[in-house]
């Protein structure tokens, strides 16, 4: 039989207030605030008692009792318990490549509805013993006399029992990604000032769509948090000016605590769905995914470790026929003022597009304005695995109030990159027609 693809709509996304890690959220573990943010798209598109053809979701910093963290969320919110619940990661593009497997599936016909849901807090990081002391209490539980049991503790030391705490570094060269954001401000000539402006920029955008109504329709209020809780609307650039450098305390240090991202807590959900699914449910479209792309580079060999982005979406370009300059809207994941700066310039090297990209002309810049309209990551900050379905919700909802076409750049750890293209449904309609 033979099958035609649909058109993959966006209905639209629902997101906690993010949190500083060790803040508001502390006490709060993972599938609490996927839980939330599920319930929070529960109530926002009246999914309560609804069967949704698949969850697919995840964390970035889990426990081993989160075996499938996004099952037990969906079993802990007003769905249907015969949803599905699929848990995976891609570092912080997980929730967007979620999204974009689940796409794949309403596209073909074999589903016809989907959410895709990210949370990380990085407040409830797990921590695990040392390994000569984990073998020594699984011998333990192994023995049947307390002789025995006593005998598994000879040569003991009090050092074994200094518990590890999660790596913050890439395991392949043992740098942090502030480390390896830093190494690429060198490399791109980005100052510490555009990095401080960049930063600045972004957290009064956010301030801005706090003041303006905007976010009432992307934020629910959980656990008594009503917003972001690292907004700096009073920031000034003298304020940022005078920080130390973060990552590299030398004079050529640049990255501050102000233009990277916190660690944070929060979760975010979007639901995807079929047009007629969309139609029979009553719920308007918001927007449409019309392409993607996911990309990795050679990081361990000196290629910039959050420089994938800019093959995943030159490859998705040339695919969708369209020009860097295509798009009303562009949504670049803020890990680094550093990183978004530097991926700006790559997309206007002659000699980068060439040779890494293997393009014969630069791709060229972009409009400013049109960049990270209302703030990003810097600003309302980064858990991990659910910053694609804030982006994804978060430019739906702009397409749908100002039409167009919209981007999507996602760097993660290991050297990845996600892309994807939105459509407003007239703009979708218009380059359907052509």
């Amino acid at each position: 039989m033979q099958r035609f693809l649909r058109r993959v709509a966006v209905i639209g996304g629902a997101r906690i207030p993010f949190c500083r890690s060790n803040t508001l959220y502390a006490d709060l573990s993972n599938l609490d605030l996927m839980t939330g943010a599920l319930n929070a798209l529960v109530d926002r598109y009246n999914l309560k008692n609804q069967h949704i053809d698949e969850v697919v979701g995840g964390a970035v910093i889990t426990h081993s009792k989160d075996f499938n963290l996004t099952r037990e969320a969906v079993l802990g919110t007003r769905l249907k318990p015969s949803t599905p619940g699929i848990t995976m990661m891609q570092a912080c593009g997980t929730s967007l490549q979620g999204a974009l497997g689940s796409a794949a599936k309403i596209a073909t016909g074999d589903i016809d509805c989907a959410i895709a849901v990210g949370s990380d807090t990085t407040s409830d990081a797990p921590l695990t013993v040392s390994k000569k002391l984990a073998q020594r209490l699984i011998k333990l539980g192994q023995q049947k006399t307390f002789l025995d049991k006593l005998k598994q503790f000879k040569g003991f030391s009090p050092k074994e029992m200094v518990p590890n705490a999660p790596a913050n570094a890439e395991p392949r060269t043992g740098l942090s990604m502030g480390q390896h954001a830093e190494l690429m401000a060198q490399e791109w000539n980005i100052s510490r000032a555009e990095q401080d402006a960049f930063a600045l920029e972004s957290h009064r955008k956010v301030a801005e769509a706090y003041r303006s109504g905007y976010m009432d329709d992307l934020v629910t209020p959980f656990a008594g948090v009503f917003r972001d809780n690292n907004i700096r609307a009073d920031a000034t650039a003298e304020k940022l000016a005078s920080l130390k450098t973060a990552f590299d305390k030398t004079e050529r240090g640049t990255l501050t605590a102000a233009n990277s991202t916190p660690l944070t807590d929060g979760a975010a959900a979007v639901l995807l769905a079929s047009e007629d699914w969309a139609t029979k449910h009553g719920l308007p479209v918001q927007a449409y995914i019309t392409y993607s792309q996911t990309a990795a580079n050679d990081f361990v060999g000196g290629d910039g470790l959050l420089m994938a982005p800019t093959i995943a979406v030159s490859h998705m370009l040339e695919r969708a026929g369209l020009t860097l300059q295509d798009f009303d809207f562009y949504e670049v994941h803020e890990a680094f003022a550093a990183q978004v700066l530097a991926t700006l310039k790559a997309f206007e090297d002659p000699i980068y597009c060439q040779e890494v990209l293997g393009r014969a002309a630069p791709m060229g810049s972009i409009d400013r304005a049109k960049l990270n309209v209302h703030g990003s990551s810097i600003a309302v900050g980064h858990p991990f695995a659910a910053t694609g379905a804030r982006i994804l919700g978060n430019l739906a909802h702009m397409l749908s109030q100002h039409h167009g076409r919209g981007l999507i750049s996602i760097c993660t750890a290991g050297g990845m990159g996600v892309a994807a293209i939105l459509e407003s449904k007239d703009a979708a309609e218009l380059h359907q027609a052509a």
